[in-house]
């Protein structure tokens, strides 16, 4: 039987602000410019809003900083904060709010200015109790766990992990808006420097500015509007732990209770997924996120991504923007895996058009690997 939220509501607007370096702009004034060009890419403007989705690492109550600096004055908001994830989840979010005739135009929107800013790959959030006087490096020891844990249950090597970043600088290369695009090989991921055993720099995602925005209505406005409306078509979420040391098992993340649901709400699978735009703050993610999201068996992420098989050619088109590790990725990356998704089924991608796409999934993490929100998102021809 058909979920009642599935296809009810539409992206009709995306856009970008600030990408890559932005010196001397504020997070609001980067979060204002992709909203602008997301209103813009509906043909709406910012006087049709009345919802408001968004999270901050600057703010400590970011809706009304937000709503207060674009000068809005939302009935319906929302600043839930889960870490990078929460704009994946705020699509789902808005789906109800929009269904329940809370709000008629909603914004989801993000902005940072984190490499002009501070320019370091640090965390954004308090220390951990438990695990501060062990002197980690946040966030990256954590993941560097999950990756190590990894590699001695199933043999994983960093060879595999390498080539999840030469498969995303792939992509960038295809890609004008990228922070990267120069060449890399497996050999210089390799040969980078070691950051958080077994983790290198080149493991590691990027350190940018950058804001996205993106603009939903409910279906039957969609269809009026400037651009195809690109229909939700189902969403998941779920989170395990907050500390990694309280992570049940380090090589399964909630994505594998995320992803179940966002499947069962879309009545989709794996095999219908034309593009994936997966959270890659660090290649072990994209790895763990196809095993966890039923692309390939438990263990078998670092072989089923080797010879190129997720780079532009490749069977599996993953990551298709460059990513978190070349592409973009200021404080928190899930709201540009949804931008993505959304331009990739419009066919808006240029070199990197994935043909023929109709269903795109977007996932989103936060923390360390602790929450995880996955979004199915389709053309006309899947409602």
């Amino acid at each position: 039987m058909k979920h009642p939220l599935r296809g009810t509501t539409a992206v009709v607007g995306a856009g970008h602000g600030g990408l890559g370096e932005a010196p001397g702009r504020t997070p609001l004034e980067i979060l204002a410019e992709a909203a602008g060009a997301a209103l813009a890419d509906a043909g709406l403007t910012l006087a049709d809003v009345d919802g408001l989705f968004t999270a901050s690492s600057s703010h400590a109550m970011p809706s009304l900083s937000v709503a207060e600096y674009l000068g809005i004055q939302p009935r319906f908001s929302d600043g839930s904060m889960i870490g990078g994830s929460s704009f994946v989840a705020h699509t789902l979010n808005a789906t109800l709010a929009l269904n329940a005739g809370l709000c008629d135009v909603a914004l989801i929107c993000y902005g940072s200015n984190q490499r002009t800013a501070g320019g370091r790959l640090v965390s954004m959030s308090e220390p951990q109790p438990h695990e501060a006087i062990y002197a980690p490096r946040y966030p990256i020891s954590s993941y560097a766990l999950a990756a190590a844990r990894h590699m001695h249950q199933y043999g994983t090597t960093r060879r595999q992990l390498a080539e999840v970043a030469v498969a995303a600088r792939g992509w960038a290369q295809k890609n004008p808006e990228a922070f990267e695009r120069g060449p890399l090989t497996i050999d210089e991921v390799l040969a980078s420097r070691m950051v958080s055993d077994p983790l290198s720099k080149l493991d590691c995602c990027l350190v940018t500015d950058g804001g996205a925005a993106v603009v939903m209505t409910r279906a039957e406005r969609a269809k009026d509007l400037r651009k195809p409306p690109v229909y939700f078509l189902g969403a998941g979420m779920a989170h395990f732990h907050r500390q990694i040391t309280q992570m049940p098992d380090l090589t399964v993340t909630a994505a594998s209770a995320s992803g179940p649901r966002a499947f069962e709400m879309a009545g989709l699978a794996p095999g219908d997924v034309d593009v994936l735009e997966l959270y890659d703050a660090f290649t072990i993610n994209t790895i763990l996120f196809l095993e966890d999201l039923g692309f390939c068996p438990k263990g078998e992420g670092g072989r089923f991504v080797e010879d190129g098989a997720i780079a532009p050619g490749g069977r599996l088109p993953v990551n298709t923007n460059g990513g978190g590790l070349s592409c973009v990725h200021p404080g928190m990356y899930g709201l540009f895996t949804v931008v993505e998704a959304v331009r990739q089924l419009r066919g808006e991608c240029g070199e990197r058009q994935v043909e023929g796409a109709e269903v795109g999934l977007s996932h989103g993490n936060g923390g360390v690997l602790s929450s995880q929100v996955t979004a199915l998102f389709g053309t006309a021809a899947t409602v």
